[in-house]
């Protein structure tokens, strides 16, 4: 049988680092994920990342530099994923890469996700594909989610509706009902609230296992009054980013002297209720929940999701019971979207982006 090998680059809104994951597929369809590397991002790169969310002096400039730094960096992880697999780049027949996502702003009509593709096709010596969401939004759409398309190649099943649950620094769904087309949307904060509260308090990435939110008690008052936020009401399609949730936003919704403790469990709550909320309102008739991303590594969230959904028919289980790495997910779509552009297929889900047709998505340079 005839296959080709992809490599699906991802940086994802928790700005931790880049995953690549080397696919093969037959044409567009899909046979497996086979690899996985990933490099962490230095501290500095994440600062400089995070202040574009803003407009400053010299954005421009900043942009496009910072495009270079992360492209060198994608190049680095691309090559210690080939180096893994003992495979040089003539074997590979394109590179997805999504890029950082900076500004998400559909409701302008643009969506950036810095990278510097030509500079990645050179450093790699193969052909790269990026600019994935440019194209549903010129057609309507929202430009994210993307993955619900490659959720229903791979997972819908014929007898029953699933959802896939990805919880990055935003948390999204795919719903996968049998012989219909998948939709999807940002249920809202995923790790990113947690994360930003731990670096501002404690100065560390996250919280490990969810251990301090385990120390803390719920505030109940700050809970009601964060999911009174606008987005939630809003109906699908829908996306949301760092423009909405962040610590800015939080801060002045905090009283003083409270113990840092239970406002981390708080915002875990957060975002376990607003999960919760969002597959009880869009798939109320799911059998499962398929969990992948680096949310899956919280225990206490886990926990708190386990419990919401435990008084429902709906039974969650991480992503490797569909043969899929939790790590792995959404680099490797980006490998599925490359082979759908390589083979001129339409692959952006507008049933989820509210685009008005289907479009293949992409723009490509030869190396």
């Amino acid at each position: 049988m005839d296959s080709q090998l992809y490599i699906g680059l991802m940086s994802g809104t928790s700005m931790d680092g880049v995953d690549a994951v080397l696919v093969r597929m037959n044409g567009n369809r899909w046979l497996a994920a086979e690899a996985h590397a990933f490099t962490p991002y230095p501290g500095r790169l994440k600062q400089d990342l995070l202040a574009l969310q803003n407009t400053g002096f010299n954005e421009l400039h900043n942009s496009m530099m910072l495009a270079q730094e992360l492209s060198r960096l994608y190049a680095e992880t691309v090559h210690k994923l080939l180096d893994s697999c003992r495979l040089n780049p003539k074997q590979i027949t394109a590179i997805g890469c999504h890029g950082q996502t900076v500004r998400h702003a559909p409701e302008s009509g643009y969506s950036i996700q810095l990278a510097n593709l030509p500079l990645l096709a050179e450093l790699t010596d193969i052909m790269t594909i990026g600019d994935f969401r440019s194209r549903d939004i010129a057609a309507g759409g929202q430009g994210a989610p993307l993955v619900p398309a490659f959720h229903q190649a791979l997972f819908q099943s014929d007898t029953e509706t699933r959802v896939v649950l990805n919880i990055g620094g935003i948390a999204n769904i795919s719903v996968l009902p049998p012989h219909q087309p998948a939709f999807g949307f940002d249920t809202g904060p995923g790790n990113m609230l947690m994360d930003a509260w731990v670096q501002h308090i404690w100065q560390q990435p996250y919280d490990e296992n969810g251990s301090k939110a385990a120390q803390g008690q719920v505030l109940s008052s700050l809970l009601e009054e964060l999911l009174d936020h606008p987005y939630f009401s809003q109906p699908y399609p829908k996306s949301t980013g760092r423009e909405l949730f962040s610590l800015p936003w939080l801060l002045p919704r905090l009283s003083d002297g409270l113990n840092p403790h239970d406002v981390l469990k708080t915002l875990l709550e957060y975002t376990s209720q607003s999960i919760f909320d969002a597959v009880a309102y869009a798939a109320p008739q799911a059998s499962h929940i398929f969990v992948c991303g680096g949310g899956i590594q919280n225990s206490a969230l886990m926990a708190s999701l386990e419990q919401r959904f435990s008084n429902t028919p709906i039974n969650l289980h991480s992503s490797h019971a569909l043969n899929l790495h939790p790590q792995w997910m959404e680099a490797a779509a980006f490998g599925w979207l490359a082979a759908c552009w390589v083979n001129r297929v339409p692959s952006n889900p507008y049933h989820a982006t509210g685009a008005g047709k289907p479009c293949i998505l992409g723009a490509g340079y030869y190396p």
